[in-house]
């Protein structure tokens, strides 16, 4: 039998002629199954672990508390990132997210490195960690997102594309322009 999280709402409803709502014990699942890629969606939006630690946590609230207006057009997954992408768009807007500076990315580089590395090797990890993050925030939002989703989340185009609402033909477009910017914004840092 399939699990419940893996049937979409619009099955069961047909199923159940009833509102919709995952026992807490599938909804740990759902948490279970996605709750890091949201956090490290959140993490690179967000470039603060504290803040993505919130986001998450915050996503999955929203997610329980809509859950009976899923439709399953998408998968959960699916859903889940575009819960995500809106809250941490709607947290960069507020006015705490653009003015309050934090040292958030070096502790970021600084957790990023094994104990064996050489001292030589952490710095080399840590530099090349802020500049690839450094190049990132200098990106349009559009291009920051569309690199962070199929780099990061290794989403497919179609999904890319219907989580930001577009074409999968409009995302390959974006998104090869978001390399070229990224790869001249990189060297611009070096």
């Amino acid at each position: 039998m399939e699990s419940l999280v893996n049937q979409s709402v619009a099955e069961r409803r047909e199923e159940q002629d009833a509102p919709v709502a995952l026992a807490p014990a599938e909804f740990a699942t759902l948490y279970t199954e996605h709750s890091r890629a949201i956090y490290y969606l959140a993490l690179r939006f967000l470039g603060d672990p504290q803040k993505a630690e919130d986001a998450t946590h915050d996503v999955f609230l929203k997610a329980f508390r809509k859950l009976e207006q899923f439709r399953g057009d998408a998968s959960c997954r699916t859903w889940l990132y575009r819960i995500a992408i809106n809250h941490c768009r709607n947290l960069l807007q507020t006015w705490h997210g653009r003015h309050v500076f934090s040292n958030a990315d070096e502790a970021v580089w600084e957790t990023a490195v094994a104990k064996t590395d050489s001292p030589l090797r952490v710095l080399e990890t840590k530099e090349l960690g802020q500049r690839i993050q450094k190049t990132l925030d200098a990106l349009p939002d559009e291009y920051r997102l569309l690199l962070l989703l199929v780099a990061d989340e290794e989403l497919s185009y179609e999904e890319i594309a219907a989580l930001t609402e577009q074409s999968p033909d409009a995302v390959r477009g974006k998104l090869h322009r978001a390399r070229k910017a990224f790869a001249a914004m990189f060297e611009k840092n070096a």
